[in-house]
Formats: structure tokens, C-alpha cells, sequence
């Protein structure tokens, strides 16, 4: 069975090479040039993986990232031309999960494309229930809840918060995150860590400014603090 992929890109030229490409990869590419496009056609069948531009026509990338994510869990990854500017982390902050910078190689897209795929059907087999304070991981079910109450997080953010709580008090440095969340090797970025570390403390923490379960370890990385 071949995965879904939608692909948002005003640039026809890029849209047409990213798709002939992708399909050469096995995939099921669908290709619009709007944000607007894209939520009509999520509408009618949800696709397995989202590739937004950010610099669209009308709605940019950024709503775009944010009304999917209001509506669904699909992994989303973010293409932008500037890697060191604000673009990567306000669109992870929008709820992407990665992101590519133009110009790109298609075979590194691919392979994130199967990392973020492989991660999200990934299916947990046993009965886990993991208990920090006042939160609890139903692990099999895919369910997070503080003080009883659900907490909706994106499978990256539930990925996250799981490797943690599986060894309260170790600490983890961004790369074994990078590794072991979203499965490829990422060259040391660690604002893929840090943006989605920020997302999950919003959802999951009485305050987040200041964390009582999720810690940061300056230098090192993070770890869910032991009881």
C-alpha cells in the first residue's frame, strides 16, 4: 500500500520535480499551489504526510501548519529557502514536525519523509501506562491526560514526552532525542528538540516557564525529573 503525500508549493517547476520524484520513491503525491486548495482537498481524504511551503500565495505556510494541525495529527514538514532565520522555528512553532531548507535533495526529503511516516504507524503492542505527577501516558491507547483531563499532543509531541518518561531522572542530549523520536540523523539541529521540548511543556505543565516534570539540563539536554 503506497502513503499519501500532499505537497503545498506555489512554484510549479519545484511542485512538478518534487512530485515526479516522490513518486519515483513509491509514493501517492497529490500537488497544490494554495494553502486554500490544500484544506479543500484535506476535506475530502487525509492524506499520510503534509510538504508545506511556508512563502505561499493568500494563507502562508504558517496558518496553513496551524489549521491542519487544529484539525489532525498528519505529520507535517516544513520547506523554507532560509535555514538560520525565524522561518524554521515559527513553523515549527506552528505545529510542523520537520522541516527542509530549498534548494534540497530529494533523496534526503525521502528519508524524512520515511522516518516521520514510519514513526507515526509505528503501533505500541503493550498495555503502558506511565504516571509523572499528575500526568498519565496510556501508552497503547496513544493518550496523554493532567489531573484527569485530556491533553491533545501531535504524535512527534507524544513520541517526545514517551522517551523521556521511560527513564525518569536520565538525562537525554538532543541527538539521542533526534535519533530516537524522529529516526534519522539530522546533523546535530538541535531547534527541532528545543521547539517541540517548548510546544510539549505549553500542553503538559502547570507552568511552563518554570517545569516541574519536563527539565532541562543546561549543556546537556533534557529529562522528565524522577519522583
Amino acid at each position: 500500500m503506497r502513503n499519501d503525500v500532499l505537497v503545498v508549493e506555489d512554484d510549479h517547476r519545484i511542485a512538478l520535480s518534487m512530485k515526479l520524484a516522490l513518486e519515483d520513491e513509491g509514493y501517492q503525491v497529490a500537488s497544490v499551489e494554495t494553502a486554500e486548495d490544500a484544506l479543500d482537498l484535506f476535506g475530502s481524504k487525509t492524506p499520510d504526510l503534509v510538504i508545506v511551503d511556508l512563502m505561499l500565495p493568500g494563507m502562508d505556510g504558517f496558518q496553513l501548519c496551524r489549521t491542519l494541525r487544529n484539525k489532525s495529527g498528519v505529520p507535517i514538514i516544513i520547506v523554507t529557502a532560509r535555514s538560520d532565520s525565524h522561518d524554521v522555528v515559527a513553523g515549527l512553532e506552528a505545529g510542523a514536525d520537520d522541516y527542509v531548507t530549498k534548494p534540497f535533495v530529494v533523496k534526503e526529503l525521502a528519508a524524512r519523509i520515511r522516518a516521520l511516516l514510519r514513526r507515526s504507524q509505528t503501533t505500541e503492542d503493550v498495555a503502558e501506562v506511565i504516571k509523572i505527577g499528575d500526568i498519565e501516558i496510556r501508552v497503547a491507547e496513544g493518550v496523554v491526560t493532567r489531573a484527569g483531563e485530556p491533553v491533545h499532543l501531535t504524535r512527534t509531541e507524544f513520541r517526545l514526552l514517551h522517551e523521556l518518561s521511560q527513564a525518569p531522572g536520565h538525562v537525554f542530549s538532543r541527538e539521542q532525542l533526534l535519533e530516537r523520536v524522529w529516526g534519522y540523523d539530522y546533523f546535530g539541529d538541535g531547534r527541532l528538540v528545543d521547539v517541540h521540548m517548548r510546544r510539549l511543556r505549553t500542553k503538559v505543565e502547570p507552568d511552563p516557564a518554570s517545569p516541574r516534570y519536563l527539565v532541562t539540563m543546561r549543556g546537556l539536554g533534557y529529562k522528565v525529573a524522577s519522583s
